[in-house]
């Protein structure tokens, strides 16, 4: 009977002794009660605790990647859009995370997704698009200031997927396809109206001297030769050579007397 005693309080020893003796790694942190009152923040490395009387929760520091779940959200221009998150945060302040809140993880995870829904409601579809990184600056910055006294800081906030109804995304290409439409009119209208401009330059030379004239006349038979293998019929006008006659008329003959 006396080794049944003797053995019980071996095991009870061992079990008190184990309980008192913790050892929290370099991201972790401990923060105690004892009798209910908290004493302090402990760790990392070994932390003693009193038996029966002290009680340990333990907190992790590290950054902490939280999905918010596809969010319902009805934007200013009145288009239901289904939006989902990532929110990426860390506790700072361990005994704040313990004392100020249940539970922080479940805290943070329904402000983000309230808060979600609020600032995107606020917003126009375009800019919802368009203006994503403000968006989410917003987001991080209101988070961050309403989780700050729990003791965790919001590093940043990144709305992941934006999911259109079909008929959006059906108006939204015939729309992208109009702008590609217009402004390939544009760039053909700006080619045609320069191209004119230099027809407008190059009649203006060719004006100034006959000459030139007959010779783009004589470039463009000569490439029509050369393109097509067909025997091609082209008028000549008797104009064209009526500047050689003239050069021809002023030249005086060979051996002639003064």
């Amino acid at each position: 009977m006396g080794y049944t005693a003797i053995a019980i309080l071996v095991l009870l020893g061992i079990m008190i002794f184990s309980n008192a003796v913790r050892v929290l790694r370099e991201y972790e942190r401990a923060v105690i009660f004892r009798l209910g009152r908290m004493v302090g923040v402990r760790g990392p490395g070994l932390i003693l605790l009193v038996p029966i009387i002290d009680r340990m929760v333990k907190v992790s520091l590290r950054t902490v990647v939280m999905d918010v779940p596809p969010q319902d959200v009805i934007t200013r221009d009145n288009v239901t859009i289904k939006v989902n998150a990532v929110l990426y945060f860390r506790v700072v302040d361990p005994a704040r995370a313990v004392i100020e809140v249940e539970n922080f993880l479940y805290a943070t995870s329904q402000l983000s997704q309230t808060t979600l829904r609020s600032i995107l409601g606020q917003a126009e579809l375009d800019d919802l698009l368009a203006e994503r990184d403000k968006i989410n600056h917003e987001l991080q910055t209101i988070i961050d200031k309403q989780t700050d006294p729990w003791g965790i800081k919001v590093a940043a906030v990144e709305v992941k997927d934006v999911d259109l109804p079909i008929e959006m995304k059906r108006a939204m290409a015939r729309q992208a396809e109009a702008e590609r439409d217009r402004r390939a009119r544009v760039i053909m209208a700006q080619a045609e109206a320069q191209a004119a401009e230099k027809l407008a330059e190059a009649a203006v030379v060719i004006s100034r001297d006959p000459v030139a004239l007959q010779l783009r006349y004589l470039q463009t038979l000569s490439e029509i030769a050369t393109e097509n293998n067909s025997t091609t019929l082209f008028p000549i006008p008797i104009d064209l050579f009526e500047a050689f006659r003239k050069r021809v008329a002023v030249v005086p003959p060979a051996g002639g007397g003064a």
